[in-house]
């Protein structure tokens, strides 16, 4: 594209680096799960903080302390919630926020649980009030209080629960109101993979898939991964398909950049989207600042598919910055793109950057 021109972008497919997955996904993913605490890559404060509150319970042979995980999507929250019921040699009851919609549902699930089960409730934050309150009372005195009746001749019958331990897993502790928030012992919070790790969990995951990878291809994926191993592992994948369909069946460097040109992932992990939100800011506005729906329309997408699927990695990276007129393009989007910033360009501007609140001048309407 030149310098200038700016082309209105056509997205047709899901995006290979969204951080989310689906049924399908998940199934492939549970192949490459680690099984125990030890052959599990990275997060090693997490690791080893949990290890201790594990081993502490098996050596008294109680239940651990409800566990709660906090972090973006993708970094094994779920993976560390399997690894704890093996690590305590007991099953997994698995559900999650939005499934459970009324107090009578938990309390179905809360009234079936074993001693010593493990109660995984994903994006706990979803939870419904009245569940949440059923929850309280359940996690620290394990019982639940059934009500028998309607109206004034309603009453309460409470039925002891054995003792049990829930792993909640969020991608939005700030959500959790503090009552729920405090009933767990453990809290651990899962930060990004480094690039050193994520070549761990490629190298890892490539030998459970029976490919040999070689480790500059390795290295070539873990770089555009964004810090997530569920995305590390789906590019894998495709570089997997493109060497069987298209290569020699080697995993080598040039098969894995040859196949992420396919995808559309370039060297730093943007894709289509991130790239077209980059142009659109540049070449269309100059570097911004412009508002949240204004660059959505722009790109041909929904403002909250802008606001949450492509700008908090833009954000997080420093290509784009979030200010009180509107987003605008750093000086290292412009040098991405290949182009030169104009003299003064708002993103270069010091003390306006990194603002939450970007309500766009003179429209009351843009986010």
């Amino acid at each position: 594209m030149a310098e200038g021109r700016y082309e209105e972008p056509q997205f047709t497919s899901e995006r290979i680096v969204t951080a989310s997955a689906d049924d399908v996904e998940r199934a492939a993913e549970a192949a490459l799960r680690p099984k125990r605490l030890d052959e599990f890559v990275g997060q090693p404060v997490v690791r080893d903080q949990l290890s201790l509150v594990l081993q502490a319970a098996l050596a008294r042979g109680a239940a651990p302390d409800h566990v709660l995980l906090s972090g973006p999507p993708g970094l094994g929250k779920t993976t560390l919630a399997m690894i704890i019921a093996g690590e305590l040699g007991t099953s997994l009851r698995v559900t999650s926020g939005p499934a459970i919609q009324h107090a009578g549902d938990l309390a179905a699930v809360l009234s079936s649980l074993e001693e010593g089960e493990v109660l995984f409730i994903d994006e706990i934050h979803r939870l419904a009030r009245p569940a949440e309150e059923l929850l309280y009372v359940a996690m620290e005195d394990f019982r639940v209080d059934v009500i028998v009746g309607k109206g004034a001749g309603a009453s309460a019958i409470p039925l002891a629960l054995p003792p049990f331990t829930v792993v909640g897993a969020t991608t939005r502790s700030g959500l959790l109101p503090a009552p729920l928030r405090d009933r767990f012992g453990f809290t651990g919070h899962l930060d990004f993979y480094d690039a050193a790790d994520l070549e761990r969990v490629i190298l890892r995951s490539a030998g459970l898939l029976g490919v040999e990878l070689q480790h500059a291809a390795a290295h070539e994926i873990a770089g555009r991964s964004r810090g997530t191993p569920r995305i590390a592992n789906r590019l894998l994948r495709r570089v997997r398909d493109w060497a069987q369909v298209r290569g020699d069946g080697r995993l080598d460097l040039a098969a894995a950049r040859a196949a992420l040109e396919v995808y559309e992932v370039d060297p730093v992990g943007l894709d289509r989207l991130d790239r077209a939100v980059l142009d659109a800011l540049c070449r269309r506005f100059g570097g911004g600042p412009v508002g949240l729906s204004t660059l959505a329309m722009t790109v041909g997408e929904e403002p909250d598919t802008v606001e949450t699927v492509a700008e908090p990695y833009l954000v997080r990276e420093g290509f784009v910055a979030r200010t009180p007129r509107g987003r605008v393009a750093t000086p290292l989007a412009w040098e991405h793109l290949g182009l030169t910033a104009p003299t003064g360009v708002p993103g270069a501007t010091a003390g306006t950057l990194f603002e939450d609140t970007d309500v766009e001048a003179g429209n009351q309407g843009e986010r």
